[in-house]
C-alpha cells in the first residue's frame, strides 16, 4: 500500500479575511501542519493544490463579470489570482512536507485537484499512477467544494480515499454534511485524523 495526503486549497484567499473566507480554514491549516509533524512516515507523497486564476478575463465564466452578483455555485467573486498574495498558501499550513505542488483554474472552473497540473506540467492521476498511490487522506478546504470534488475524483481513479474530518472546514454546516454524506455514499471513508 502506498499513501498519498492531499492538501486541499488552504490558501490566504480560503481564510479568514480573504475574498472567499471558510470560517475556522485558518486553524484547519495549523492543524494539518501539527498532524504531518506528529507523523512524518505516514505519507509516501504529500500533494498540495492551490487555485490559481489568471488576472485577465473572467476564467471561463468563473469569476462573475464586475456588474453582476456572483451566485455563489457556478460564478464567484476574483479569487486566489495568480501570484497575489491572496493565492498563496496559508502562514500557517508548514509546506515543507509538500512533494508534489498542484495549481488548478488556470483559466477554466477547476474544483478537484485532479483538474489541476502538477509543478512539472503533469497531471494528478500521472503521479498518483508513477508514484503507485493505492490509497488517499484528503485535508484542506472547503469540505463542501473542491474537497468533496477531490475525494469524488479519488474514488473515481480506483483508490481508497478517507476524509479526515477534523482537517477540512466548509462554507456551511448544511452543504459540508451533505458533502462528506456523498463520499461515504459514493465509497469513502469519513473518520478524524486520530483514527487515520
Amino acid at each position: 500500500m502506498t499513501r498519498a495526503l492531499f492538501i486541499i486549497d488552504v490558501q490566504n484567499d480560503f481564510t479568514e479575511g480573504g475574498a472567499l473566507a471558510v470560517e475556522g480554514g485558518a486553524a484547519v491549516a495549523a492543524r494539518i501542519s501539527t498532524y504531518l509533524a506528529a507523523h512524518p512516515e505516514r505519507y509516501d507523497a504529500v500533494f498540495a493544490s492551490r487555485d490559481w486564476h489568471d488576472a485577465a478575463g473572467d476564467n471561463g465564466g468563473h469569476f462573475a463579470p464586475s456588474d453582476a452578483v456572483p451566485d455563489f455555485v457556478s460564478t464567484w467573486p476574483v479569487h486566489c489570482v495568480a501570484g497575489t498574495t491572496g493565492a498563496e498558501y496559508h502562514p500557517a499550513l508548514d509546506t515543507s512536507a509538500v512533494t508534489l505542488h498542484v495549481r488548478k483554474g488556470q483559466g477554466v472552473p477547476a474544483y478537484s485537484i485532479f483538474e489541476g497540473t502538477t509543478d512539472g506540467g503533469g497531471t494528478v492521476s500521472e503521479a498518483l499512477d508513477r508514484l503507485g498511490v493505492t490509497d488517499i487522506d484528503v485535508v484542506g478546504l472547503a469540505t463542501d467544494y473542491c474537497v468533496v470534488a477531490s475525494a469524488l475524483d479519488g474514488l473515481a481513479s480506483a483508490r481508497t480515499v478517507r476524509v479526515l474530518d477534523d482537517l477540512v472546514a466548509g462554507v456551511a454546516a448544511d452543504s459540508s454534511a451533505t458533502a462528506l454524506a456523498r463520499v461515504t455514499e459514493a465509497g469513502a471513508s469519513v473518520l478524524p485524523s486520530s483514527a487515520a
